[in-house]
């Protein structure tokens, strides 16, 4: 009987009172944009060690995938040869210098005599000549010495910088050779680190296009740059754009951009896949509603809103609506709808009890989210009183 009667209940039906929702009261406010890009991470400096010198690996002196500091060493070449070299080097500085004072006593006894004429001159230029040659020597001879000896300090391979080395490239006994295979291990600086990631020209034209019809506000102090995990993991630590390309990419079409993070606490690693967000901008004057909220049907999306049915109670009165971004309100994660069309300043927009409405116009009782708390701790209708 009651399916074949006209018209929809206007009680709740079967006498039930209206069902309790909740609502807010709509506001236009600059509203918060995020936008979120992939990207990966790399070591803010990211190195190759290599051999200087030719030798045979003599000794890896480090854990594969340790940190170490910069100055460490982490290879020792066989400085056996080097060292004969810098050994040989050393006594040719001493010969040359015995040839040195050799040619200055030369140069010292041949001088009065040929102020006295006593000699001819081609023979005193010859000692001048000889001195000059001895001096040349000498300085060829210590030039010698300390390439030599730094050569041999290079069978000691330092790591350039503090950070976290890689897997070793060369073994023990294996050569490295500084004139073409000299590659040993590679390492990253991984505090700070840095985010590569990538604006389209799709994108940087519609967000150039916004800010100039006035839709959109960029923060005048720069973006503030938050890290996401691929697990969906928030980095504690807030990032700062370091570089952004003037050209796009020739393969890409993209804008090169970049971000750096403190990482002490090691969580970040080179080469992993994140979720780059730039916070800051703003949608001035906007609405916007729990994502909650809005629901589809036939004809697109839609809100209840509070107004009055047709015996001028509350009602669920239904309100097509046109969203545009997802935004954040007070969240971590984008939890509400920018509304483009639909809804106005002032209207009380249902966020919480839409299960309970069945039909449109349907009556409810509207309480604000703090009515809602307070009759929630209040005991049920008919349930007994605590005892003391």
């Amino acid at each position: 009987m009651a399916a074949c009667g006209k018209g929809q209940p206007q009680d709740g039906g079967g006498g039930m009172p209206p069902p309790m929702v909740t609502y807010e009261a709509v506001s236009i406010r600059d509203i918060p944009i995020d936008f979120e890009y992939p990207g990966q991470t790399n070591g803010s400096r990211e190195v190759e060690i290599r051999a200087r010198v030719t030798g045979i690996v003599d000794k890896r002196l480090f854990e594969e995938g340790s940190q170490v500091k910069a100055g460490q060493t982490l290879f020792r070449l066989d400085p056996a040869p080097l060292a004969a070299a810098a050994a040989a080097a050393d006594a040719n500085v001493t010969t040359a210098e015995a040839r040195l004072k050799q040619a200055e006593r030369e140069f010292t006894r041949l001088k009065p005599l040929i102020e006295a004429k006593a000699i001819s001159q081609q023979e005193f230029d010859t000692a001048a000549s000889a001195l000059d040659i001895a001096r040349a020597g000498l300085k060829a001879a210590q030039a010698q010495s300390k390439s030599t000896g730094i050569d041999l300090g290079y069978t000691d391979v330092r790591a350039p910088i503090t950070g976290v080395v890689g897997r070793a490239l060369k073994v023990e006994g294996s050569l490295a050779n500084a004139q073409g295979d000299s590659l040993l291990a590679t390492m990253a600086q991984t505090d700070p680190m840095d985010v590569n990631f990538a604006l389209s020209e799709s994108d940087r034209g519609r967000v150039q296009g916004e800010v100039a019809n006035g839709t959109l506000k960029l923060p005048e102090s720069g973006y503030a740059v938050r890290l996401k995990s691929s697990d969906g993991h928030w980095l504690k630590e807030t990032g700062k754009l370091n570089f952004s390309d003037y050209k796009a990419d020739a393969n890409t079409g993209a804008f090169a951009s970049r971000a750096q993070f403190a990482n002490p606490r090691g969580e970040l690693s080179p080469g992993q896949f994140v979720r780059v967000v730039l916070s800051g901008a703003k949608r001035p004057n906007s609405i916007a509603v729990p994502q909650r909220a809005v629901l589809d049907d036939a004809n697109g999306k839609f809100v209840y809103v509070v107004g009055a049915g047709k015996d001028g109670k509350p009602a669920a009165v239904p309100a097509p609506v046109v969203v545009g971004d997802w935004v954040r309100l007070g969240a971590d994660e984008p939890n509400g709808w920018l509304i483009k069309k639909g809804l106005k300043a002032g209207d009380k927009v249902i966020v919480d009890g839409m299960a309970r409405i069945f039909y449109p116009y349907q009556p409810v009782s509207p309480l604000t989210a703090e009515e809602a708390a307070k009759a929630a701790q209040q005991p049920p209708a008919g349930a007994p009183a605590a005892k003391s």
